[in-house]
């Protein structure tokens, strides 16, 4: 779906790019230009094997790095969760691109509903890691993120919701979407 959302010929920034294999077929199939931002050593390495450029940089320290710089289309995809200073990322991103999108997971799918009503938090495949070994520090459901767009006057554009099978095959679904997305996915410009 990220895919789909970025025009043809479009200059994209992929915040948390991991290996760059979004960046690598959006320059092979739609001839897109671009940079990737990645923490990750290896992740980085995996880049520059595969001739994507990257620059290894913490997004939560700002992208001052790019400041004068205009992209068509700003991407954070499933990272969004693990930043310390979410809103300064959203206004960050929402200002260097003409637009965002951005993936989070649903922390209201109704899987996870149900582990808190048992009295658990949320193990799964799509959150796999134990309450006190986390990376992700911020769980929010669909409507938390979109209520924190509004908070900050930044429009949405598109959404999209997937439901991700247990083989990691996802699919777009609309009916009780905010129950039974994994994954809610965003455009928005300023």
């Amino acid at each position: 779906m990220i895919a789909a959302w970025v025009p043809k010929g479009a200059h994209v920034l992929d915040l948390g790019c991991g290996n760059g294999e979004l960046l690598r077929w959006l320059a092979q199939e739609k001839g897109c230009s671009g940079y990737g931002v990645e923490i990750n050593h290896q992740a980085v390495e995996a880049c520059v094997r595969h001739g994507v450029n990257v620059i290894q940089a913490n997004i939560d320290e700002g992208l001052s790095l790019f400041s004068g710089t205009r992209f068509d289309v700003v991407v954070l995809s499933q990272a969004l969760q693990a930043t310390h200073q979410t809103e300064r990322v959203l206004k960050d991103i929402a200002g260097l691109g003409q637009e965002a999108i951005v993936s989070i997971p649903n922390f209201g799918h109704i899987s996870h509903v149900w582990s808190l009503l048992r009295g658990h938090m949320p193990v799964n495949q799509r959150l796999p890691y134990q309450w006190y070994d986390t990376p992700n520090l911020h769980f929010a459901t669909t409507q938390d993120f979109e209520d924190l767009l509004g908070r900050l006057r930044l429009q949405i554009v598109d959404r999209g919701y997937l439901a991700e099978s247990a083989d990691g095959h996802a699919r777009a679904i609309s009916f009780a979407a905010k129950l039974r997305a994994t994954l809610a996915l965003y455009r928005f410009k300023q």
